[in-house]
């Protein structure tokens, strides 16, 4: 309806052909008469007049009020515009906000899978190793089954094996055999003749009683086997027979000497008379076939020690031999007992050890075998 009431104010209707009240060029043959007419009509068309100027004014009317209802809608839509406007700023930022959260869980996600294939990584490299070295503890345990398996057929209680058994020689060839050498690799496959029940055969006929004080140690130290020199049992004997016997005139040759002993790592090996030393060493402190590394003398050299993988080799008088010698075969048998080889009773084994340490004082007291 407000559409056609301003369609109606825009094109004003029609009412009807008007003549014209004074007669125009065209219509001079018409008759006075016509004037008469016009007088006839007067009355109907103020009537209509009337009429449209109602219809005029009420058209305004009506087109200020359909202006007035645009202009409230118009308020009204701008209204719901901002309102929406705003909602749309808030959903942005909350968008922007799950989008960062977003990025940031995806970050912390990638981090958190570096850190778990890098811990596997870890993880897998230590195995391998563990692997590695376990694959070699079976590769040397098999070799102590192949040797101990060796020694089963070589070695009965019986007739046992003495070249294998150095406690059951005489106490001269126990611990001065020549040639002799440090094998790091096969020496904890050997079996002692405490495995076979076969105590060691006394070095003399002598009268001997068990000191209480070194017994309780000993019996102290064998209850747990350790090669840690802290404890009471070790400690003595470092004190009175492996620091007396290594103590050399070359000090710094000395210590490493030690250190060898201790660590399984020394090799001895008798040397021809035109043998040079391999080692980049000079020729003082690796003494040579007529000079003894470790005690600086002119003596005649048959052996030469080796320490650890070095490749460098120092000469040594019998003397010097001996007494490393005596240490080493005391080192040997108590690793047996730690090691478990050795089955025998508490005091044999304690006569073994003190037999070990007599001939380690013999040795740093200067008395060796002639073979050496």
């Amino acid at each position: 309806s407000q559409v056609s009431f301003e369609e109606e104010s825009q094109n004003p209707p029609a009412v009807g052909h008007w003549k014209p009240l004074m007669p125009s060029k065209g219509d001079k043959e018409e008759p006075e008469g016509g004037c008469q007419d016009a007088g006839g009509v007067g009355e109907p068309q103020s009537t209509e007049q009337l009429n449209v100027s109602r219809l005029r004014s009420s058209s305004v009317e009506i087109r200020e009020k359909g202006s007035e209802f645009l202009r409230d809608e118009l308020h009204k839509a701008q209204k719901e515009l901002k309102l929406k406007d705003k909602e749309c700023e808030r959903l942005s930022k909350v968008r922007e906000q799950l989008e960062q959260e977003l990025e940031e869980l995806t970050a912390s996600l990638f981090e958190e899978a570096h850190k778990m294939v890098r811990e596997a990584n870890t993880k897998q490299a230590a195995a391998e190793k563990q692997l590695r070295e376990a694959r070699g503890k079976i590769d040397m345990l098999q070799a102590e089954v192949t040797a101990l398996k060796t020694l089963v057929i070589t070695s009965t209680p019986s007739s046992p094996n003495r070249e294998l058994h150095p406690q059951l020689q005489s106490p001269s060839k126990a611990g001065f055999r020549k040639g002799h050498g440090r094998n790091k690799s096969t020496s904890s496959a050997v079996v002692s003749a405490g495995s076979h029940g076969v105590a060691p055969e006394p070095a003399s006929r002598e009268c001997k009683e068990v000191d209480s004080i070194l017994f309780a140690e000993f019996q102290a130290w064998k209850e747990s086997p350790t090669l840690d020199k802290s404890c009471s049992f070790l400690d003595r004997i470092y004190r009175e027979d492996v620091g007396p016997c290594l103590d050399f005139t070359k000090q710094e040759l000395s210590e490493l000497v030690r250190a060898a002993v201790e660590q399984n790592t020394l090799t001895i090996e008798p040397v021809a008379s035109q043998a040079v030393p391999l080692g980049k060493v000079a020729a003082e402190e690796c003494g040579g076939p007529k000079k003894c590394a470790l005690s600086g003398l002119p003596r005649t050299c048959k052996h030469r020690i080796m320490l650890g993988d070095s490749g460098n080799y120092y000469y040594i008088s019998p003397s010097c031999r001996a007494r490393i010698t005596a240490v080493c075969n005391f080192f040997t048998y108590i690793r047996y007992i730690q090691q478990g080889l050795v089955r025998q009773d508490v005091e044999p084994m304690y006569w073994e050890v003190m037999r070990l340490r007599r001939e380690m004082s013999l040795a740093k007291l200067g008395f060796y075998p002639s073979e050496m």
